[in-house]
């Protein structure tokens, strides 16, 4: 139980400072959302989930939580400290004066809901209306965190009606095709209007004093405004990655792996214009190396490109999902000890090793990694 052999301290500037102390998610009772504006569009057009809703198979389910209790037991043993998620049944109708939804999805993701800054910790406002109870989830840890941890702030952002005018009609259309996709995402007109702030905390990168936030399906531009509001010490940046038909969080696309370098999909490159910081700092983007599967696992929502989704230790040490045996070799050839860690029963339930995850503690402070600004 959290706080039972040392009280807890929230602290986490970056993606790679030496990990302490961390959330992993759980399986338990996970739901295939029902159809919604915001899911439907994110659903790739040709997936076998189209029309599949309700509780996950509980074999599935049984596999998915055999490999985060391995991932807990790898990171516990490498003296890191753990902490679970309390499920509740997803598996009901959920509602408000704006819209019904038939059931919830899970808590297998924490790093989509949570987003750590330093001492604070939010809960984002989430843009899927079947994730808006989400954080009910991490609130026994959360509570706990905040009552051992003097220093610690805890702000939920503002929660968002999400009614239809929060999303963009067009996108309801199921045959619009990879080729519109396309051109939509490139000229950043998103299945998410700019009606309320939306975010998840998946589609931000943090770097010290610097937050890259991924602007897409489930973050919009207004919640950029909002954040930079609420952090006025960061910077806030706004990137978007053309080449992706379904652009929802981050660390599949984008990822920092130490203060330097950071590796990029190369289906998804940064734009040029956006580059431009990273090159006037110095930092070498690379691209990721290709992923080893070339579908992935059934019921899954997300790309082959989980393969990059990993969890940084520290700036020498990485998880990689244990069959991704090229993502392997590339952090191997970077220099660092790479963890393999089986994963892929686990991918369908929200996503990879990063996914799975929230910091509450890693060792360091916050710099400032890009002082040359463009």
């Amino acid at each position: 139980m959290p706080g039972k052999s040392n009280p807890t301290v929230v602290n986490s500037w970056n993606e790679w400072d030496p990990l302490k102390h961390i959330i992993i998610g759980k399986a338990d009772h996970s739901c295939i959302a029902w159809p919604e504006p915001a899911l439907d569009a994110k659903v790739p057009e040709d997936s076998a989930m189209k029309g599949m809703n309700g509780p996950r198979p509980l074999e599935t389910v049984e596999k998915a939580n055999s490999q985060l209790d391995h991932f807990v037991d790898i990171l516990e043993k490498r003296g890191i400290r753990v902490d679970r998620p309390t499920p509740i049944q997803w598996n009901r109708a959920i509602g408000t004066p704006d819209w019904q939804a038939n059931s919830m999805f899970g808590c297998m993701p924490p790093r989509d809901v949570l987003l750590t800054v330093g001492k604070e910790i939010i809960e984002a406002t989430m843009s899927y209306r079947c994730r808006w109870f989400e954080y009910l989830a991490y609130r026994p840890l959360i509570e706990s965190y905040f009552m051992e941890d003097p220093k610690m702030r805890w702000e939920a952002a503002p929660k968002p009606r999400l009614t239809d005018r929060d999303y963009r009609r067009d996108y309801l259309n199921e045959k619009i095709g990879v080729e519109k996709r396309l051109k939509w995402t490139a000229e950043k007109y998103f299945v998410t209007t700019e009606e309320e702030p939306l975010f998840d905390a998946a589609d931000v990168c943090r770097m010290g004093k610097d937050l890259f936030v991924q602007h897409g399906f489930t973050t919009n531009l207004k919640a950029m405004d909002w954040l930079q509001r609420h952090f006025p010490d960061h910077r806030v940046h706004a990137v978007n990655f053309p080449g992706d038909p379904y652009p929802i969080h981050i660390d599949a696309t984008f990822v920092p792996v130490r203060p330097g370098l950071c590796i990029n999909n190369p289906n998804r490159r940064l734009p040029d214009d956006q580059r431009k910081i990273f090159e006037k700092n110095g930092w070498e983007i690379i691209d990721a190396a290709q992923p080893a599967h070339t579908s992935p696992p059934p019921l899954c929502y997300s790309s082959v490109w989980l393969s990059m989704n990993v969890l940084i230790i520290d700036s020498k040490t990485v998880c990689v999902e244990a069959s991704e045996v090229n993502q392997m070799e590339q952090f191997d050839q970077l220099g660092f000890e790479v963890i393999p860690v089986p994963f892929r029963d686990a991918y369908p339930f929200g996503g990879g090793l990063h996914c799975a995850t929230a910091d509450v503690y890693r060792e360091g402070s916050c710099e400032d990694y890009f002082p040359k600004q463009v």
